[in-house]
């Protein structure tokens, strides 16, 4: 069975840190590009950070450009997002999902989603 598995999130204050794992399993790692996204409540989920090692692709939305950054231990299958100076407007739900390279790492395209795991910033 395919599994995506965020965790790392938590309760930080602004200008903080934090560290998202996600953790994929019953798929090859190399063939996926694997997303972070996030939503708030009464919004929509949206994209945060991309990547897939295979190609060397990354990106980032532009709320996350300078803040966050993505990397993968393709030997553990596992993807990361660093998140440091963190804002208010960074909370909300964080999932990790992966699509088929070389498809489109944005929210209607993914093949497979993980539960997620919640980022709270405090101001």
């Amino acid at each position: 069975d395919v599994q995506l598995q965020a965790s790392g999130g938590g309760l930080v204050q602004a200008g903080g840190s934090l560290r998202l794992s996600c953790a994929a399993s019953g798929f090859i790692f190399d063939d996926y590009r694997i997303g972070w996204f996030r939503q708030v409540p009464g919004k929509e989920r949206e994209g945060v950070s991309c990547i897939s090692r295979s190609d060397g692709y990354t990106s980032y939305a532009d709320s996350a450009k300078g803040r966050f950054t993505i990397s993968s231990d393709n030997a553990k299958n596992m993807v990361y997002l660093q998140m440091n100076s963190l804002k208010p407007e960074d909370t909300g739900v964080y999932y990790c999902a992966g699509v088929v390279m070389p498809g489109l790492c944005a929210v209607g395209a993914m093949d497979y989603w993980g539960k997620g795991t919640l980022v709270t910033v405090s101001s």
